[in-house]
């Protein structure tokens, strides 16, 4: 399965994506950040389908929640495809 990794500052903005994802349709969730995409110690991300990246983007936009990166996962391997 294909999905987006939304890189989150913290615990605490991840929820807040979450949150402003929610109220706009769009499914998500939080979980740890995989070692393969950060060296930091307590990442979190946001986890959403593929195809609603272009959707998601706009609306965290809105909201102020600009992420700092986002991945591709496939097949288990990441690739960056989003840096800020």
């Amino acid at each position: 399965m294909e999905q987006y990794l939304i890189l989150a500052r913290s615990v605490t903005y991840a929820q807040r994506m979450q949150k402003a994802l929610g109220q706009a349709g769009i499914r998500c969730q939080i979980s740890r950040a995989p070692r393969d995409v950060t060296d930091l110690g307590c990442a979190y991300v946001v986890r959403l389908d593929f195809r609603d990246l272009a959707p998601a983007l706009v609306t965290l936009h809105k909201e102020g929640l600009d992420p700092i990166r986002i991945f591709l996962e496939q097949h288990g391997e990441y690739r960056e495809v989003m840096s800020t």
